[in-house]
This record gives structure tokens, sequence and C-alpha cells, in this order.
């Protein structure tokens, strides 16, 4: 695990560690689940960082405020068992082993360890005159987690106060509106809570509770009692923004690896996220185009624009490949229509049916409407086209043009619906039948 988590923080294949990674922690789990003499409380490390599992992040993909990179937990707890608290890490796990079957036993020694830790965290990243810091810091390992190091000690050193407000928190909010947002500031009225650093991942935690996650910026509106940006950005809670931009970008990441991949299965949620937060922060926050955060919001924009864009061409001449009338002399007895490919057409059908929904925040809106009118255009003529066909032509030829009007049924369904696509199955059914009936009539 060690060695597939340094994979990930040098960038070497990512998407074969990152998959690995998490099946190997899923097998340590379960271990740890079916091994009576071990229960899972029974690993010293991640009852230390217990209060970090809300804000930890795994993958390559640059982190925000508010975010602590997983692989990042290993290389300080070996720091903290070698040089931050030796003495102190060895008397919890003897406590640890001491108390393996009284949970309550085990909070003391817990949180005793966590403000030990917290307390050497702080140490070492405070700079002291006329000491080489930087050579003490790269003891814990490389820039990554010493960029981690003053939150995880800020975190451990808050959990009480996290578990409070976390506390006060409603399990689900579906609607972030003015009463929501007074009730979670007046929460939030906790000095402690408030530094720079600890903040984002307050408003994190708030984050995981919404519904739509881009209505945090509502708390630092509601703080600057302004939309301007100026005002917003001058106070502490205008990093609600910068979070809410970060993983506006991160979705549309996704979104450009799923469509790389073939995958469509999530595109309608990440499209339907995507439009909601770039029309919520283009009409809640009075952006200026040359400002950081406009010109960050123009960026993803642009992003799922291009990564849309180049998708959405390439449906047309996938539908004609399939559909193209061929000559009787072109079509072989062996000659069939690949239905797998049929059927990743069809879901880009669908998927450039879903950017029509979305596509006028998006910035696709030319492309994705004269797109959507070419295939209806297109697929309705050579239905009825391949319909006709079945009434003639050479009979070796005829199972080839009845696949293609399958695959050309199957198109109609997603573009007109499925009373238009019965409609043309059963005008192919006759179109078989009534070819059928005269061969008959001849050979009597």
């Amino acid at each position: 695990m060690r060695e597939f988590e340094r994979a990930i923080e040098r960038g070497d294949d990512t998407a074969v560690a990152t998959l690995v990674l998490e099946q190997l922690r899923k097998i340590v789990r379960n271990a740890a689940d079916d091994d009576p003499a071990r229960p899972r409380t029974d690993d010293p490390a991640r009852l230390l960082f217990r209060p970090l599992e809300p804000f930890l992040v795994d993958g390559n993909f640059p982190i925000r405020p508010g975010q602590v990179r997983r692989a990042s937990l290993s290389p300080v707890w070996q720091w903290l068992n070698r040089d931050g608290v030796p003495d102190a890490a060895r008397e919890f796990e003897a406590a640890l082993s001491a108390a393996r079957d009284s949970d309550s036993a085990i909070e003391p020694a817990v949180r005793k360890l966590q403000l030990a830790a917290a307390n050497a965290i702080t140490k070492l990243v405070t700079p002291v005159p006329g000491q080489d810091n930087q050579r003490a810091l790269a003891r814990v390992g490389p820039p990554n987690v010493v960029e981690d190091l003053p939150a995880i000690g800020a975190v451990l050193m808050a959990r009480e106060a996290f578990e409070t407000f976390n506390g006060k928190l409603p399990g689900y909010l579906r609607m972030f509106g003015e009463p929501q947002v007074a009730s979670t500031i007046a929460s939030l009225n906790v000095p402690s809570l408030q530094t720079p650093l600890l903040l984002p991942f307050v408003l994190s935690l708030i984050m995981q509770r919404l519904t739509a996650p881009w209505q945090i910026i509502r708390l630092a509106l509601k703080m600057a009692a302004s939309d301007d940006e100026i005002r917003v950005a001058a106070t502490p809670y205008g990093v609600a923004v910068t979070i809410a931009l970060h993983d506006l970008s991160y979705l549309a990441a996704c979104l450009r690896t799923d469509i790389r991949r073939g995958h469509f299965e999530n595109v309608a949620e990440q499209l339907k996220s995507l439009h909601d937060g770039v029309r919520g922060l283009r009409t809640e926050l009075d952006l200026r185009q040359d400002s950081t955060w406009g010109r960050q919001l123009a960026s993803i924009r642009a992003d799922i624009s291009n990564s849309l864009q180049s998708e959405i061409d390439s449906v047309p001449g996938r539908v004609r490949r399939i559909l193209r009338q061929r000559a009787d002399k072109d079509i072989s007895a062996v000659s069939k229509v690949d239905m797998s490919e049929v059927d990743e057409t069809a879901s880009l059908i669908d998927f450039v049916a879903v950017c029509r929904t979305y596509a006028s925040e998006l910035a696709i809106n030319e492309v994705t409407l004269r797109t959507y009118s070419d295939l209806q255009h297109y697929v309705e003529q050579s239905t009825e086209a391949l319909v006709q066909s079945l009434r003639g032509g050479d009979a070796k030829a005829r199972a080839y043009r009845q696949q293609q009007v399958q695959a050309a049924i199957r198109f109609c369904e997603v573009l007109f619906g499925s009373d238009y696509a019965s409609l043309m199955s059963r005008a192919a059914e006759n179109a078989v039948t009534g070819e059928r009936k005269p061969a008959r009539a001849a050979q009597k």
C-alpha cells in the first residue's frame, strides 16, 4: 500500500495505482473485521487520524483548502513514532493492548495521543530563527506531506470543537436558503473554528450536507452582505468561493475522464451539477471577467465545452457509419452490424440529448442544437429508407438490412421516444411479411 501511495504522489500511472490501492484497503479492512483477535479499532494510526476522515482525498488531483491527502497520513504516522512523539505512541499502543474490548477505555488514550501529535506537529511547522527547519520537515516526507502537516495538526487539536459543530448541523440540507444560512452562521460562532487554517475544513463539513455544494458561497455572500466579489473576497469566508470553484474544476476533470473512457453512466448527473454550479456562481456572485475568480470560472466553462464538443461532433459520423445504405453487391452473407457499437452510439445520442438540456450555461449551445437537429433529420430519413429496402433487394442482404433497421429503431427510441420507435418497428415487420407473401404465391 505504501508503494502505491508513493506512486500516486509521483504521478506514475495514477489510475492503476488508485484502483489497486482501493482494493488493498478493502482487503485490509475486511481482514481486520474478520479477525476476532484483532478488532478494527486496534489500528493506532486509524484511531489517531479519525477526525481527519471527512477531509481525506485520494488520487493525484490538486487539493484545495479543507482537504488532506490520504497518502500523507502514513508518513506522518511513521514520523510521530520515530521522531515526533515516540514515547506517547508506545504508551498509546500499550493502552490499546490493555483495553482491546472497551471503547470507553480507549478514547482517553486516543485523545491524549492526538493532543501530543498536534503539539509536536505545531512545533515542527513553526519556524525557529537559527535552525534548519526545512531539513527537519524533510524527515517527515516529500513536499506534499509537508504541505498537509499544518492542517493535520490543527484538525487534531480542534477535534472537540469539530465534533460539537458537526452535532449541530442537520443531517441533510436539501435547501440552503436564508434561514439555513443564518442558522449555520450562528452555529459557527466559535473563534477556534474561524481561523484561516480551520475555516475551510468547517466549510467542507457543511458542503457534505448540501444537496448542491456550490451553495456554500451563500455563507460568504451573507458575511460580506454583498454579492460584489471584491467585498466577498475581503472576508475570511471568501475561501468558500475558492472551494466551490475548485470542486467544479474537479467535477469537470472527472467528466472529461469519463467521456474519454466511454463511461456515460454518470454523465447526466455530472452535467446537471456542473450546469447548476456554473449558473449559481454567475447569477449569485457579481464576478468580473478579468478577476482571478472570473478567469477560473471562464476556464472551467471552456474546459467543459472542449470536452463535450469533440465528443458531440463525433456522434453523427458514427450514426452514418451504421445506417449507411449499401448496395446489394457490397453486402455478403456474413456481413453484420456490430451491436456493441450500436449500444455505444445509442449512449452517445442520449449523451447529446442530455447536453442539449444544459447547453446554454456550458457554452455548447450552438454545436449541441445543430448536432441534435442533424441526428433527428438523418435518423428519420434513414429509418424510412431502410424499412423500404426490406421490401425488395437481394435475399442474402436482407439479414444485414434487418440489423440496420433494428439499430435505426434503437436510435429512434432515443431521439423521438418509444411511440415512434414502436411505429417504425411495426412498419419493418409489415415490410418483411409483405415481401414473404408474394414470394410464397409465386412458388405455388
